[in-house]
């Protein structure tokens, strides 16, 4: 098994990267958001791999962090899902989001993913609910569902996942309100540090 590739970055193409280790070029297929990280050509990277080994071919999947590379690994056991989906899902929503969103039951934020439709996302939730490891501990988890795009806008401005959660658990459930009204009440509820 090949746990993790160091060296130069030779190449980077729409979905995958060749890293020159010792001589020997490796095309490792990406995220689009680990790609984006990445760096030019020439520079030294490291990322953390998963070898995915089927009959006829053998490739290599990368990711910047041992969460991404858990999370990619968790995603391909759900029947269904193959390394594409999985990369997919990693490349649309961030790990934060989609362990929100498989913790919390809430299956319209995974359908976002292409590839994923209402069976595939439920499955998800089914298979792996008890698996992810979400910051949820002190929160019901009915009252973050509908708001998780709440949720991703408080994480994107660099709140936690439980700090976010525990803020978007306050709006109220019945509310018309828009977006930007319901982030702008949340950031109240949790201090707008």
């Amino acid at each position: 098994m090949i746990a993790s590739l160091s060296g130069q970055l030779d190449a980077v193409n729409l979905d995958s990267v060749v890293i020159n280790v010792g001589g020997v070029g490796f095309q490792v297929f990406m995220p689009t958001s680990t790609l984006s990280t990445l760096g030019k050509p020439g520079s030294e990277v490291k990322v953390y791999t998963h070898l995915h080994v089927r009959e006829d071919n053998l490739s290599l999947y990368g990711f910047a962090t041992q969460e991404e590379l858990r999370l990619f690994e968790l995603l391909i056991t759900v029947s269904g899902i193959g390394p594409k989906t999985a990369m997919a899902a990693l490349s649309a929503i961030s790990v934060e989001q989609i362990t929100l969103a498989i913790g919390s039951g809430d299956a319209d934020l995974l359908r976002q993913v292409p590839g994923v439709g209402k069976k595939i996302a439920e499955r998800m939730i089914l298979e792996l609910k008890d698996k992810v490891e979400v910051e949820l501990l002190t929160i019901p988890v009915g009252q973050a569902k509908g708001n998780s795009d709440v949720v991703s806008a408080l994480v994107s401005l660099g709140y936690s996942v439980s700090e976010a959660t525990r803020a978007a658990a306050k709006l109220p459930t019945d509310s018309k309100m828009t977006l930007q009204e319901k982030i702008k009440l949340a950031l109240q509820y949790s201090g707008g540090r």
